[in-house]
């Protein structure tokens, strides 16, 4: 077999959202040769589609604002099953971190004295629960994501970070001594496949929502990176805790922001009655996503839903005023026009609990060193080999991740990632090349899709899979269920694994990728 073009760099970042493009600007900046793999131009990361803000202590909205309570309200949040120590490390270097975005030019929303606004957001509370609602949301109109993936693909551009977009990451590559030293990536342009080398690899590829059938991520998060991952024989962790927000469009899976609820809006059944009151008296529509998600089915259920079909809740946002609206949450209205046929202006919302968050992924140390474990159950830093960002488990969400926590964690550990491997390059790192076994090893599954003739259609089997899914594994779960639905997954893994691929052919073949993204979410 003919041997793969290799190209070297220090480090290699595969993802080009917010934890990667951050993590790459860190080492950029230092002037190391640094490249990031995307399978879409790196603007169009799903970290585009995160709306309401980065959730940090940084005392704009309220002086006394503190990081602690914000790791009081994280660690609560997380049904107390985080990890402390990184989410005090999450919350206590997150000013700095948001600060530093600021000055990169990411155009925050200001206050009329013109500081960063900050909004209300669910879970967040002043005095360790005891002071009433805080709003520490650091916000970008209803456009946060995008604001930030634009800041740091400008700041990764100024540094010469080298960008292979529209590139796919197939798997690792390892040595005979088990580290990390590569990826296989093909260029989906021509279909050439290349080795890239590096001493450094980063993974930042997002989380695999695509496993359900009705989700709020888009179409690339498909666990690219937890599949590489399991196949080189490293271990995932909490993978079973997945978030379902409370507000995706009904029938379209398309993310409300809860900044439309910290601005004001609440939810109502088919009676007209804000039925969070009895739910959660409290925090009401701003109680933990978790809580409110489940008190939205339980109405469903229970028959108080609305439409023909009963089968969703109203989000009302016309008290708001169009004023507010059209400057605070443009893109909502327009979402909403365009996915819901709603004008919020002048008419609820039709949303209902979606698909939104892995809370688990490949476990990390707060440097984003991937770990495994020992002989004796210890953990063990696996050379060569980082994460950071939804497909990392650091753990800072535990169960359940608060509103706003998600972009600080990209902020966060992806320039935690790249400060620890600045000063790993900077002391020398040494490690064997991988021979022509390991490589041909790494590509092996590639091969076998190629050569593939039998089997079943891909997008049937993928559409399967997300039923499946959606049915046994959603908000609300029991033994009885689940077990149905191993039963199911176990019948769908040899035929996943036999998935036949029509078209053999180079250039921009599709249906390669889509074959290849089906492996990864099984």
């Amino acid at each position: 077999m003919a041997a793969l073009r290799t190209i070297s760099f220090d480090g290699v970042i595969v993802g080009g959202g917010g934890a990667g493009m951050r993590a790459a600007l860190q080492l950029a900046q230092s002037g190391y040769k640094t490249a990031v793999i995307s399978k879409v131009f790196p603007t169009r990361s799903h970290t585009v589609s995160a709306q309401g803000g980065i959730t940090c202590a940084i005392a704009s909205a309220d002086p006394d604002d503190d990081w602690r309570w914000h790791m009081y309200d994280t660690v609560k949040g997380s049904d107390y099953i985080g990890d402390q120590d990184a989410i005090e490390y999450m919350c206590s270097v997150g000013p700095e971190a948001v600060f530093e975005l600021e000055h990169m030019g990411l155009p925050f929303s200001r206050t009329e004295e013109g500081r960063i606004y900050q909004r209300p957001f669910g879970g967040q509370s002043k005095n360790y629960g005891e002071g009433g609602q805080a709003a520490r949301t650091c916000a970008a109109a209803d456009r946060t994501g995008h604001a930030l993936l634009h800041t740091l693909y400008q700041g990764n551009m100024k540094n010469n970070t080298v960008f292979f977009n529209e590139w796919y990451a197939t798997d690792l590559v390892k040595n005979q001594d088990g580290a990390v030293v590569g990826v296989i990536a093909i260029c989906m342009e021509t279909g050439e496949t290349v080795y890239v080398k590096s001493k450094a690899t980063v993974f930042a590829t997002g989380g695999a929502g695509r496993i359900y059938a009705s989700t709020t991520n888009a179409h690339i998060n498909t666990g690219d990176g937890i599949g590489m991952a399991l196949r080189a024989g490293f271990p995932v962790q909490d993978i079973e805790m997945w978030q379902f927000h409370p507000t995706g469009i009904a029938g379209a899976g398309v993310l409300v922001t809860e900044g439309c609820r910290g601005e004001g809006g609440y939810l109502i059944n088919k009676d007209g009655e804000r039925f969070m009151e009895r739910y959660a008296p409290n925090a009401k529509d701003l109680a933990g996503r978790d809580v409110v998600a489940r008190s939205m089915v339980l109405e469903i259920i229970e028959g108080r839903g609305c439409g023909p079909e009963g089968d969703h809740v109203f989000l009302k946002l016309d008290h708001l005023g169009e004023e507010v609206l059209e400057s605070r949450l443009p893109g909502i209205c327009e979402l909403s026009r365009t996915f819901a046929h709603a004008d919020p202006v002048k008419e609820p919302v039709p949303v209902v609990p979606t698909c939104h968050y892995m809370m688990g992924g490949i476990p990390t140390n707060v440097h984003g060193q991937a770990l495994t474990v020992d002989a004796n159950g210890n953990d063990q830093i696996i050379p060569g080999l980082y994460a950071c960002g939804e497909v990392a488990c650091v753990s800072v969400h535990g169960a359940n991740r608060l509103g706003g926590n998600s972009l600080l964690d990209l902020v966060v550990f992806g320039r935690a990632s790249g400060l620890y491997i600045e000063n790993a390059l900077r002391s020398g790192i040494e490690m064997r090349d991988a021979s022509d076994s390991d490589i041909e090893q790494a590509r092996s599954r590639l091969d076998k899709l190629n050569q593939s003739s039998g089997g079943e259609n891909v997008a049937a089997l993928r559409k399967e899979l997300q039923s499946t899914m959606q049915n046994h594994f959603g908000v609300f779960r029991n033994a009885e269920f689940m077990q149905k639905g191993i039963e199911k997954l176990a019948d769908l893994r040899g035929r996943i694994e036999n998935a036949r691929l029509d078209d053999k052919s180079m250039a921009y073949n599709t249906a390669r990728i889509e074959a290849l993204e089906l492996h990864n979410l099984f």
